[in-house]
């Protein structure tokens, strides 16, 4: 909504802003796939731990929370479709939560990751990278495409022919 669309503009511009201010020297080069603020910070001349500290509270600490309250929001969800009486009932709410937690899970890992840890392996930095900037957007389509019945219905057709076989569901 309007409101998290405003709060994420200000935390990018006092970003951005912090790490404008800092003074570069000697290797430009960043260790990421991505120029992200954690991969720029360590190439400046000067001490730039206010804008660690800031990219550490309004990045990592932010996501981590707004994780964990969707994680219990999620948790009541999951009490109170434990409550609904139909097995039919509950395995549709089941597969719709299980969707939205996936993608929530591919949207805030890498992010909570890079933002939280002070000096990642140069392997996990590209697993994160590519997790975030490749998994993620071909997996969310695929889990809510995976959804409609005619697509389901697609994809059992196509198995089918090739001499598969999948549930009965």
């Amino acid at each position: 909504s309007t409101g998290s669309w405003m709060c994420g503009c200000i935390h990018a511009i006092i970003l951005t802003s912090l790490t404008f201010q800092l003074s570069y020297c000697g290797s430009n080069e960043v260790a990421y796939y991505c120029c992200d603020i954690p991969a720029v910070l360590p190439l400046a001349c000067e001490d730039a731990s206010l804008a660690q500290k800031v990219s550490f509270t309004n990045v990592g600490l932010l996501s981590l929370i707004c994780f964990l309250f969707i994680i219990v929001s999620y948790t009541r969800i999951g009490i109170s479709i434990s409550k609904i009486r139909s097995s039919e009932g509950r395995q549709k709410a089941f597969s719709t939560c299980s969707a939205h937690i996936t993608a929530i899970l591919c949207a805030y890992g890498p992010i909570i990751i890079i933002y939280l840890q002070s000096n990642p392996s140069a392997l996990l930095r590209a697993l994160i990278q590519i997790l975030s900037n490749l998994v993620t957007p071909v997996l969310n389509p695929l889990i809510y495409s995976l959804r409609n019945k005619d697509v389901k219905s697609a994809l059992k057709n196509v198995f089918h022919k090739r001499g598969f076989t999948l549930g009965s569901k």
